[in-house]
């Protein structure tokens, strides 16, 4: 899942800043497909950080409706949650998408 935002609507914010954040308890994708893909695409980054210290670009909403990207490394993924390189943890059923790099 590869997503290409204009810069005007995406706010980038710092891993740091995710802690403060709140996310609405629905899924922001809303098929079941493109859920399945982004569990799938969870999984990859995963081994990258892991392994290769690789980075990526994580598009995700909040409550307000707001989307935000943060460039980080994950460092762990489950059905239900990332772990961030910073100790964050980012809600699954708020990510819209990845950018690898």
């Amino acid at each position: 899942m590869s997503f290409t935002y204009s810069a005007d609507t995406v706010e980038i914010v710092e891993k740091e800043e995710i802690a403060d954040m709140n996310f609405g308890p629905a899924d922001v994708l809303p098929t079941e497909a493109d859920r399945q893909r982004r569990r799938a695409d969870a999984d990859r980054p995963v081994t990258l950080g892991n392994a290769y210290h690789g980075k990526l670009d994580i598009y995700f909403q909040t409550t307000d409706g707001a989307t935000k990207r943060v460039g980080t490394t994950i460092w762990a993924a489950d059905a239900e949650h990332l772990t961030l390189k910073s100790g964050a943890s980012l809600p699954l059923r708020a990510i819209l998408g990845f950018d690898f790099y």
